[in-house]
């Protein structure tokens, strides 16, 4: 980028430079006071911009691999650490430091734009991330963070050595307008992805866009204020540089949709019918046509398969109905599978379905295929719905209100899960629970999670409860009820389910003879799970609170 010189004598400044020199006042088209503004108000908005990168990125590994406090904490202190990095390595730029900031901000427009989309793709085309850190897409989440964060320390140095060229001040005051406009601005991207960006540009969009942003304002301040300390070559090179970044932007833009359908075929396979993101979560319904069975993905894992839910639901509702189930609360199943089973039970007078996400909800009652597959529960007039959290809704729920109280929630090890499975959790349920009442927890597969399965039992005999754990099998291979998304290896996904069933007295999770008979399971293969459960048992173990999640 640098035109050919005459050698130039020692302590000159070099060829990007004005030719006051870089530690002279820069020549600018527009009164200090004026300039000075301009270049916070870039501050601004490239802090802004900053900050969508690092939540595009810790939202974007939360959802392909779970766990967002594991996932939030890599992200980030990577990110911190090479913004350190960045930091000390621009310092070798500050005689450079509009040239430098421009290229800055034209990397980083390119890298933070395009990080999700590329991301996505690897997820999509590589079959998923394997073991813990030993796969290269993980190792491309952290190369993304430690090049976002590099690219944003190096801002620092190089946006203060600006300031400083349009009007000489203290070193202090510098320091505090700079970082005033750069906290502000973060504050704003903060608000403005999950406000703005996630829900009405989704995830690969609204990234893009925010590069876009960020090039366009980059160029703008060094070429609009700062071009005279760039030689003419120069002044192209950074122009064509973003032009080109904007051209890539834009073309991954316009053909985002195109990808998004691509790569969610690559993931889910051809037949996906349904695919939205909720203000909770992405769903996706597949099959349920031409003789294929349904499945219903929530966030990539496989909630419901038409394969087997059948096993799933009949051993989750039917020990817990053996007694009075007068009234039944469901906590999740807004899939109304679970509500399927307990309608089946004569007596049952009213069920009372709290499920956050009304967009599922809303499949159940009008999707041909999954309001068949449980029996258009949510149409009868004994089940009524509730849009709101589980636990918020607990806390002011009536006590000794329920007869049954079925848990249909998540896997424990999903972090947004885990106050779901806590002691605080079970107390509340424990309240709204009448006089011999029972309580039954989906507590995720007995087998691969043991250590899970039983901090669940902990958990709910520290809540006042008397268990009594069991499990079934014949999960397809590719249930994925765990925190992360169905492993490459098939063989590795979990193949039963575990469930607690809980009372104030000695509860065994049997059939009710007087009920209605399941279609897979009975009393023997209860007998049997609670067995092969029992001998899975781990001791001592800890519960888990709100304040000391042990998932």
């Amino acid at each position: 980028m640098i035109e050919p010189h005459a050698p130039a004598p020692p302590g000159s400044p070099p060829p990007w430079s004005a030719p006051g020199g870089p530690g002279g006042p820069a020549r600018l088209p527009v009164r200090p006071g004026t300039g000075r503004f301009l270049v916070l108000s870039g501050v601004f908005v490239c802090a802004a911009c900053g900050l969508v990168y690092e939540l595009e990125l810790v939202a974007l590994a939360s959802y392909l691999m779970g766990d967002s406090v594991t996932q939030a904490s890599v992200v980030l202190s990577v990110m911190v650490f090479a913004m350190g990095i960045g930091s000390l390595a621009a310092k070798r730029l500050r005689g450079l430091a509009a040239a430098g900031f421009g290229a800055v901000e034209a990397t980083l427009a390119l890298v933070g734009g395009c990080s999700a989309m590329a991301l996505y793709a690897v997820f999509a085309w590589t079959g998923g991330w394997g073991g813990m850190w030993a796969s290269g897409p993980r190792c491309l989440l952290v190369a993304f963070s430690l090049a976002t964060g590099l690219l944003i320390g190096a801002e620092v140095p190089l946006l203060m050595e600006l300031i400083q060229r349009i009007r000489r001040q203290d070193a202090g005051g510098a320091v505090a307008d700079l970082f005033a406009a750069d906290y502000v601005g973060a504050l704003v991207g903060g608000l403005a992805f999950p406000f703005l960006l996630l829900p009405f540009l989704g995830q690969l969009t609204g990234a893009l866009l925010t590069g876009a942003v960020n090039a366009v304002v980059g160029c703008a301040l060094v070429l609009g204020l700062f071009r005279r300390d760039l030689t003419r070559r120069a002044r192209w090179l950074l122009l064509a540089a973003n032009v080109l970044v904007l051209a890539v932007l834009a073309s991954a833009a316009v053909l985002v949709d195109d990808f998004e359908r691509a790569a969610r075929q690559a993931v889910y396979g051809g037949d996906v019918r349904v695919a939205l993101q909720t203000g909770v979560q992405e769903v996706v319904l597949a099959g349920g046509t031409d003789g294929r069975p349904l499945d219903l993905f929530l966030d990539g894992r496989l909630r419901v398969s038409g394969r087997d839910e059948l096993r799933y639901h009949e051993a989750l509702v039917h020990p817990a109905m053996t007694g009075p189930h007068t009234r039944v609360l469901i906590l999740g199943g807004g899939d109304g599978l679970a509500a399927r089973e307990v309608l089946r039970h004569p007596g049952v007078e009213r069920v009372d379905v709290v499920e956050v996400d009304e967009e599922v909800v809303r499949l159940a009652r009008t999707d041909p295929a999954l309001s068949a597959l449980n029996s258009h529960a949510f149409g009868d007039p004994r089940v009524r719905v509730t849009m709101q959290d589980a636990f918020g809704w607990l806390r002011g729920a009536p006590p000794g209100t329920y007869d049954v109280v079925l848990s249909d929630l998540p896997d424990p090890g999903i972090t947004a899960s885990t106050k779901l499975y806590s002691q605080e959790f079970y107390g509340l349920a424990r309240r709204v629970l009448a006089p011999g009442g029972r309580l039954v927890v989906h507590a995720g597969p007995v087998a691969s999670s043991s250590r899970v399965f039983w901090t669940v039992d902990a958990t709910l005999r520290a809540a006042g409860f008397r268990t009594a754990p069991y499990g079934t099998g014949g999960c397809h291979a590719g249930f994925a009820v765990g925190p992360d998304r169905t492993p490459a290896d098939r063989t590795r996904a979990p193949r039963d389910w575990g469930f607690v069933l809980a009372a104030r007295t000695e509860a065994r999770p049997r059939l009710d003879p007087d009920g209605p008979r399941p279609y897979v399971v009975d009393d023997a293969s209860l007998a049997a799970g609670e067995r092969a459960a029992r001998a899975t048992r781990i001791a001592g173990l800890p519960p888990s609170t709100l304040v000391h999640p042990r998932y």
